[in-house]
Parts: C-alpha cells; sequence; structure tokens
C-alpha cells in the first residue's frame, strides 16, 4: 500500500497524527480511540506497510515511531507537483504577458 493509501483513511490519518508528536506504544494509541485493539493493530499494520511508521520492541511492549522512508515518498510526490504546477504557471504568466503587450495598429 503507498502512503497516500494509507492516509486516506481517517483513523489512520489520526493514529499516524498521534505517533507523529511523539513515539508512542500501542496502549497509548489504543486509549485514544473507541477502537478494540484489534483494529488499531490492523491500521498499524497497514502504517508499517506503507513505511510511514516503524516499531521497536522494549520488553512486553511495542512502540511505534515515525518512519522517515514514507514522508520521503511524500516529499518527492509535492516535490513532483510543484515543479509541474510552476511550469504550467509559468507558461500562463508568458501567455498572459504576451496577449498585454500592445499590438501596433495597421494603418
Amino acid at each position: 500500500m503507498n502512503v497516500f493509501a494509507a492516509l486516506a483513511d481517517p483513523t489512520r490519518l489520526s493514529i499516524f497524527e498521534l505517533i507523529a508528536g511523539g513515539e508512542k506504544t500501542v496502549g497509548e494509541i489504543v486509549d485514544q480511540f473507541s477502537f478494540k485493539p484489534p483494529t488499531i493493530s490492523q491500521h498499524l499494520q497497514v502504517l508499517k506497510q506503507a513505511k510511514l511508521v516503524s516499531v521497536r520492541a522494549e520488553g512486553q511492549k511495542r512502540i511505534y515511531t515515525v518512519d522517515e522512508t514514507g514522508l520521503k515518498e511524500i516529499e518527492t510526490w509535492m516535490q513532483q507537483q510543484k515543479t509541474h504546477w510552476n511550469q504550467k504557471l509559468d507558461a500562463l504568466e508568458r501567455h498572459l504577458d504576451a496577449k498585454a503587450k500592445p499590438r501596433k495598429k495597421k494603418k
């Protein structure tokens, strides 16, 4: 699953934003939602597959943190969009500038 599909789900987006605020245990994440732990675990698995979060074990606890890999995918996409739209807007500006130049009248 890509990062955009993973974050399209409102619950996963909320979970990601929670983890982005600082690393969280599964218990801390579950406490913030009205879902049962298995449902939260499924959402965390999707976020992990999309490389948006990573997990490490500390004893019995699983601690989730933001994974920069997924964020880089978003950053790359945003840069591509910025380049694309800057080119389009520059072309529009050139077109409008050319239209705005006064034309010489024929006699």
